[in-house]
């Protein structure tokens, strides 16, 4: 066999991913960093089979690249081309388990500051090496699919009414509503945003919504007996909302929609609660609305927003 040339060597060094440019002339070899080189003088008479071991420790396995590509950059700095990876070789190597969760892979690469990890099955044979390059890749995947599947969720939502053949098609919500539940005060609320989103609704719309239907629903946790019933219709070209509860309903109507009016305990006030504005926020986000209350049959606020509409009327 003819003795590989420095060109071919060269050529050979240079099919490793991720590591320095080298060019071998004469007896120098050039390593280029980025805009950064090195020379180092290495005597490059040597036996054929030394060369052609160093090329086979350098592009053979898979899973040992990564360490004998680094075992020939230091090779390559001392000005000893000949050596062997066993001269270099760490021993004490920092692995990762093949059943590992990612996560925990994540902590060796941050606790150990190392750029790669050899990865082991449970008989503690090497199965490959992990890079951080890897995880951000299989992560970006894992968020495409997760994208692409809420994506196709959200367009066959937005489509419910178009293919659904009817008069009238209304999807209807309902929450109960528990009193004095500050714990899940919003959670109804945040539902229904959410529902809208993906029924194809505006942000603008969802956002209206949103907060009527919040400010009704802290209404049935706070002045209620027993809590309330939320109810939501939403249809092609409008949503409406109705809050209602079993008491002890409202005396006046009118001076509890005057902005700041509160019958709230000090206890709710100091929750953050209770400021008197409710009734004034609804009314602002809505195209409609309607209150009725009695001591007997409690009270029921009935709210309407039109989706084709931007004109804010009160019943």
């Amino acid at each position: 066999m003819n003795m590989l040339t420095d060109v071919a060597i060269e050529q050979k060094l240079n099919q490793m991913s991720n590591e320095p440019v080298v060019k071998m002339r004469g007896k120098q070899v050039t390593v280029h960093y980025g805009e950064k080189q090195a020379l180092f003088g290495v005597d490059l008479d040597v036996r054929e089979k030394q060369v052609t071991a160093l090329i086979r420790d350098v592009l053979g396995d898979e899973p040992q690249r990564a360490f004998d590509a680094a075992v020939l950059n230091l090779a390559l700095r001392d000005g000893r081309i000949d050596l062997t990876v066993d001269d270099y070789i760490t021993t004490n190597v920092i692995t990762a388990r093949k059943e590992d969760q990612v996560v925990e892979a994540l902590k060796l690469f941050v606790k150990a500051n190392v750029v790669r990890l050899p990865v082991l099955d449970s008989s503690g044979v090497l199965v490959g090496v992990l890079t951080k390059g890897d995880i951000t890749d299989g992560l970006l995947k894992a968020l495409q699919t997760d994208y692409e599947a809420e994506e196709l969720i959200r367009y066959r939502a937005s489509h419910l009414f178009e293919d659904i053949v009817s008069d009238r098609s209304t999807l209807t919500l309902r929450y109960s509503v528990k009193k004095d539940d500050f714990s899940r005060g919003g959670a109804a609320s945040n539902n229904i945003k959410k529902a809208l989103l993906r029924l194809g609704a505006t942000p603008q719309i969802a956002r209206r919504c949103g907060i009527a239907v919040y400010e009704a629903e802290i209404n049935l946790i706070i002045h209620t007996n027993h809590g309330g019933m939320l109810r939501v219709e939403i249809e092609k070209d409008r949503i409406t909302v109705e809050a209602y509860d079993d008491g002890p309903g409202i005396p006046d109507i009118t001076l509890a929609m005057q902005p700041g009016y509160s019958t709230a305990s000090q206890a709710i006030r100091e929750k953050g609660f209770g400021a008197g504005m409710g009734l004034v926020n609804i009314k602002s986000c809505v195209d409609e609305m309607n209150l009725t209350s009695s001591p007997e049959r409690g009270t029921s606020l009935f709210m309407v927003m039109h989706l084709e509409k931007t004109r804010h009327t009160s019943i």
